[in-house]
């Protein structure tokens, strides 16, 4: 090694030690007689302090340093008088008596530092300098720590590690599929796998009982905050267990990594049925760190002469507690945020009650006192609060509710990125029903179980057979999902004739794994939880790409490679790909 000791690690105890440094200068101040310059390396930063009145050889080289140079120093451990006690470093300085430039660097396009002057775009095409800066590299030390984490619990409970191809066969259920051409066998084509979900399975019918991987997987999807082209998952399966058995070791990963990583004790975590989550959030991921749930108010708002409520399908609000102060400005500005496309509210009424225990709507031309009184009642609502309130088709408008509820819960501070708060939603419908294609589609994918007692609605009333899956959320995101799985051919022959898939169909896509279950597959199940969203929100941030170290941007590019990019025609020849214009 040509250092002895990394920028993070000296201190107080290190005091008179000769020691040598390596790394990149972080900042560099002259006053005269004395050059003061941080050097940084990713376990911290070191104040280094020449003397150039008495050595002017260091004094000529200290003045050729620029930021992000790379250098070696040798030198004293000396206590500062001026102490940084902000930075474990902080009560030292070394006191340089040599120095070499390892290698020389123009000035970076925008600042090094925690709190840098470059743009999302500008960094991404210089991630590398990028992930130098302390809050990228911390963001990537703790994905490392809860790596380790999770193999230490999986192994400890007897989980076996196996990986699965990464060149695999397109299915035509679920996303879109990466593809992948096949120079050997033209014509034909690779899929890079969306999840390891049927190898799994085989594994399971191979009698690895105890599987678990953290892998790659790739998804040709429309992208957003925590979405990449290319992500991670804890991809897990077991043999010969139950739902419970499922839910109680994962809640127990997960808490394992809050506490030896953050030092939080999450207690148990609560569950809620898919069908309460709708009715009461209207999303399938609540987050439920904050209250101002749904309620319902058909039964007391229609057959009063005002027809958006009269004709709505469904009538539903929530409470946002102390807003009754907002002006009319404020609600105006609330309602047009809810116009926005992305939602598609066409408007929003409201209900005040006010501080003299009044209450005033914006329909009052339709509701007396008494009957505002009973809106109060059903929300149970206060003084100072704020009722408001949407209408429309049931699904429509529960999903435009839940937008509103988290955007208040914003305004309102309630979404604390240091509180944590689980949930398990369970019993998903087994299908859903496609407008564009008209048919059913697996909610999950077309290896989830149906509920015993309900597989003989598959037949008369398909979409309300429930699944034994089951999601764990986490502050209103869905961190992972799983379910127990169909095991035997003939069940599986069902859920694809469901499907719409014909036997034919069937047994070309999914042949290998119906053949399988014929030679002795147990029951079995799993769950795969999203890496990526699992340390952004340790990390708290609301995106995945700083957890990422080299991530794609919102159109699925690397701009620092530039990737994608066209192929060269002798490659196209090659691959018998045509291409038509």
């Amino acid at each position: 090694m040509i250092r002895t000791h990394t920028c993070g690690e000296l201190n107080i105890s290190n005091l008179g030690q000769s020691v040598t440094l390596c790394g990149w200068v972080q900042k560099s101040r002259d006053l005269g007689g004395t050059t003061f310059i941080d050097v940084r390396d990713r376990y911290g930063l070191t104040q280094l302090v020449f003397n150039t009145d008495t050595d002017a050889a260091l004094r000529d080289t200290s003045r050729e340093l620029g930021r992000e140079f790379v250098i070696k120093v040798s030198g004293t451990v000396l206590e500062r008088t001026n102490k940084n006690l902000k930075i474990p470093t902080g009560e030292i300085e070394i006191a340089v008596d040599g120095i070499e430039i390892l290698n020389a660097a123009k000035l970076p396009p925008f600042l090094i530092e925690d709190e840098t002057d470059g743009g999302e775009e500008l960094r991404a095409k210089y991630r590398y300098l990028d992930l130098r800066r302390a809050p990228i590299r911390n963001n990537l030390v703790l994905r490392h720590k809860m790596a380790q984490e999770i193999r230490k619990y999986l192994d400890g409970l007897d989980f076996i590690e196996v990986e699965t191809p990464v060149l695999i066969k397109s299915t035509p259920e679920g996303a879109r599929d990466f593809v992948v051409p096949s120079r050997m066998n033209p014509g034909e084509f690779y899929a890079l796998p969306q999840s390891p979900q049927t190898f799994k399975q085989l594994l399971m019918v191979s009698g690895f009982d105890r599987y678990f991987q953290i892998v790659k997987c790739f998804r040709d999807e429309d992208l957003r905050a925590d979405r990449q082209p290319e992500f991670t998952q804890i991809d897990c399966e077991l043999s010969f267990i139950t739902q419970e058995d499922i839910l109680n070791i994962f809640e127990g990963l997960t808490r394992h990594l809050f506490t030896t990583v953050k030092g939080i004790d999450l207690g148990t975590f609560p569950r809620m049925q898919y069908a309460d989550a709708m009715r009461l959030y209207g999303s399938d991921k609540p987050d439920v760190r904050f209250g101002m749930e749904f309620v319902e108010l058909n039964d007391i708002v229609k057959g009063k002469g005002f027809g958006i409520f009269d004709n709505a399908e469904l009538v539903v609000g929530i409470n946002a507690k102390g807003c009754a102060s907002y002006t009319r400005k404020q609600i105006d500005e609330l309602t047009e945020w809810l116009k926005r496309p992305q939602i598609g509210v066409t408007g929003m009424i409201y209900c005040r009650y006010n501080e003299d225990g009044t209450l005033k709507s914006s329909v009052d031309k339709f509701y007396n006192e008494d009957e505002l009184t009973n809106w109060a009642a059903a929300f149970n609502a206060e003084i100072g609060d704020l009722m408001l309130v949407l209408a429309g088709p049931a699904d429509k408008v529960r999903k435009q509710l839940n937008e509103l509820r988290l955007e208040m819960g914003s305004r309102l501070g309630l979404r604390d990125k240091n509180k944590f708060a689980p949930l398990w939603v369970l019993d998903f419908p087994l299908l859903e029903w496609d407008e564009e294609s008209s048919r059913y589609h697996a909610m999950h994918h077309p290896f989830t179980s149906p509920k015993p007692e309900d597989i003989d609605l598959l037949d008369t009333d398909p979409g309300a057979v429930r699944a034994n899956a089951y999601d764990l959320v986490i502050n209103g995101t869905e961190v992972g999902g799983g379910s127990i799985r169909i095991h035997d051919r003939a069940m599986q022959s069902l859920m694809f004739k469901h499907l719409g898939f014909s036997p034919e169909e069937a047994q070309k896509q999914f042949g290998f794994l119906m053949d399988a279950f014929e030679y002795g597959a147990p029951p079995h199940g799993g769950l795969a939880l999203g890496f990526d969203r699992l340390v952004s929100i340790f990390a708290g941030l609301d995106s995945i790409r700083d957890v990422i170290a080299f991530p794609k941007n919102n159109s699925g590019r690397d701009v620092m490679i530039d990737s994608p990019s066209t192929i060269a025609d002798a490659q196209m020849t090659e691959l018998k790909i045509r291409t038509t214009v």
